[in-house]
């Protein structure tokens, strides 16, 4: 298992937390590049800040494409992103 780990905000944190948002985004840059598509990764780990004592939870990665994202989940109009749809959570 290969785990994505990213860290989120409060309001993105809390909406993937409640099952309201299904997918997250990352710009298109060569870092985000190298780190989604150049590995088989299959969960993500959300933590809401940095540390040991933040709250973090697991999901299931159903796909990683290129694609536009959902403007009221944090992505601007007709811009081009990496979508991370989530799947079921783990923990």
């Amino acid at each position: 298992m290969i785990i994505l780990y990213l860290t989120l905000k409060k309001k993105w944190f809390d909406m993937i937390a409640s099952g309201e948002k299904t997918e997250e985004y990352r710009e298109i840059k060569p870092y985000w590049n190298k780190r989604l598509f150049n590995r088989k990764i299959n969960v993500v780990e959300f933590s809401n800040g940095y540390g040991n004592s933040v709250p973090k939870m697991m999901y299931h990665i159903i796909d990683v494409k290129i694609g536009t994202g959902n403007p009221s989940w944090g992505a601007e109009p007709n811009k081009l992103y990496y979508v991370i749809k989530l799947g079921d959570k783990i923990i």
